[in-house]
């Protein structure tokens, strides 16, 4: 009996071991020079306009700059189904932005957030997103209009941490160290979430497991840094 749990105990210890050699490497998704990884929404191929430039190592949304297009938000070139994604973000003042996954790129999807849910990127004291919606779920840190944050985001001009980690059917979030929000991707309690929100109905909204990461152009002023992932 006693040899039976000493092999059961190594086998799980050797399981935990290959399961954790499982992970993959983390992947740099911006190396603070240039928008490799990256391109505008719709655009796959085409060089990043001048929508945002790099400021002291970090993508900056510049609000002046013109745009042939009418929504610029920036998205990886690879899709991702389970991953870890870690990165800083600043907000200006009375500024409103916002980070998606599942993000699925087709023509008859104007824009990201018809699909891709969003942890959202706010100004919580100067925007007024950020008294809109239900209990706070339009703050910082939110899966916004969904689910509130625990965690609070810093003032505006500020850097905030965000981790994000999809594995299955489970994403969880941390702000600042913090553990911001979790939740399903799917089922009931996914469905009931989406019945109550702005989501309602729109067809293709949380349907991609398989997706590309956002960055969002608002229309205000947004900065992103450090910006790297790794596949689980």
């Amino acid at each position: 009996m006693k040899k039976n749990i000493i092999i059961l105990v190594a086998f799980i210890l050797v399981s935990g071991i290959a399961f954790a050699q499982k992970k993959g490497k983390w992947e740099k998704l911006s190396d603070g020079k240039t928008f490799k990884n990256w391109h505008i929404y719709n655009h796959a191929g085409e060089p990043v306009n001048a929508k945002w430039k790099i400021v002291d190592g970090a993508f900056v949304f510049d609000q002046t700059a013109k745009s042939d297009y009418k929504v610029n938000d920036l998205v990886s070139d690879k899709a991702y189904e389970n991953f870890e994604l870690e990165l800083d973000w600043k907000i200006a003042k009375n500024g409103n932005s916002g980070i998606f996954y599942g993000v699925y790129e087709d023509a008859k999807y104007s824009t990201p957030y018809l699909t891709s849910p969003e942890i959202q990127v706010l100004d919580d004291e100067g925007h007024p997103d950020a008294k809109q919606g239900k209990n706070g779920n339009r703050k910082s840190g939110s899966l916004y209009d969904m689910i509130p944050s625990a965690s609070k985001g810093k003032p505006a001009g500020e850097w905030n941490k965000v981790k994000i980690k999809k594995l299955n059917n489970q994403v969880t979030v941390w702000q600042n160290g913090i553990l911001a929000v979790t939740y399903p991707t799917a089922g009931p309690e996914w469905d009931a979430m989406v019945a109550v929100s702005k989501f309602k109905g729109w067809e293709g909204f949380g349907k991609y497991s398989n997706g590309k990461i956002g960055l969002q152009d608002h229309g205000n002023e947004v900065s992103f840094k450090n910006i790297r992932i790794r596949e689980l």
